[in-house]
């Protein structure tokens, strides 16, 4: 280990969809984090570790703060606030695409401004304005907050990856690793291929339904094929809250949910360079989003 190395963690935080799981993907260089364009993907937090020589940082995704319709909802904004306390930096990131502050932004800002922690604000979205808006809008929240480094960025553009980590590492204290060098997050397998299915269910349906819709890997084993290579027999279930949506999923002849497996399936394969049997099934739980017993899993 080097001499001075530092580790800590540090959490993203910011309004749906504007990038979150896009940038904790490029930071760590791992499919951590589902990545739709769509609000509310994110609902747990997820935990990335970067291995860099002098340190360790491990990044915390949070689900994005929006105002809460569903016992859901809330578990996912205060898992969002809960994970941004007793960290040592705050990665707050926002849209550059209207040169306001947006309410939600502000809110959040309130939020922040009660903790003693460093905040590095990330502006996104920046090859979508023209500079003197982006100009405008670091002029804006420069007057709100002191921030320990403000970095204008496109999450989808990796060039900026090693700015933001850099600030980070001045941001954390000298200590050991908390992760073995060879981990990239604290998600299991079986966490890690639910993501895959549901970010390839958020991808294929329309808006309506993939919020009403969550993922269980209810089996995996290691089994051997006949030419004797191993192989993963994994089973899995979609659970949606109507029965109309599980038609949507299920689509003409099986064909939504043929497409939705044959792509998990791909992804999964690559993931834990193996072989992958997967099945799909759907099933309905009536107003899961506000049961106490299903949504327990969301809890931080």
């Amino acid at each position: 280990m080097a001499e001075n190395f530092k580790s800590g963690f540090v959490s993203i935080i910011g309004k749906t969809n504007v990038g979150k799981s896009t940038l904790i993907n490029n930071l760590v260089g791992e499919k951590i984090a589902a990545v739709v364009n769509k609000s509310q993907t994110t609902r747990t937090a997820i935990r990335a570790i970067v291995n860099r020589e002098n340190s360790q940082i491990v990044i915390i995704d949070t689900p994005g703060i929006h105002k809460p319709q569903t016992k859901l909802g809330k578990i996912m904004v205060d898992t969002a606030y809960k994970s941004s306390e007793n960290v040592d930096a705050i990665l707050f990131l926002v849209d550059a695409i209207n040169n306001k502050i947006h309410k939600g932004d502000s809110i959040i800002l309130e939020k922040l401004k009660s903790q003693n922690t460093p905040v590095i604000l990330l502006i996104n979205k920046i090859d979508l304005i023209k500079k003197e808006a982006l100009l405008q809008i670091i002029k804006n929240y420069s007057e709100l907050y002191e921030f320990k480094a403000i970095i204008p960025i496109s999450a989808l553009n990796k060039k900026y990856v090693k700015t933001i980590l850099n600030e980070i590492e001045k941001c954390l204290p000298e200590g050991p690793p908390y992760y073995e060098k060879d981990e990239y997050t604290d998600q299991t397998e079986r966490q890690l291929i639910e993501e895959i299915i549901r970010e390839k269910l958020l991808k294929s349906l329309s808006d309506e339904v993939p919020h009403g819709t969550y993922v269980e890997v209810e089996k995996m084993e290691l089994g051997v094929t006949k030419k004797e290579e191993d192989i993963y027999n994994i089973e899995a279930t979609i659970y949606c809250i109507r029965e109309g949506h599980k038609g949507i999923i299920i689509g003409k002849n099986g064909q939504m949910l043929k497409k939705i497996a044959s792509a998990s399936r791909f992804e999964i394969e690559k993931m834990l360079n193996k072989k992958v049997n997967l099945s799909v099934w759907v099933k309905v739980k009536d107003n899961w989003l506000n049961q106490d017993e299903m949504i327990k899993k969301f809890k931080l």
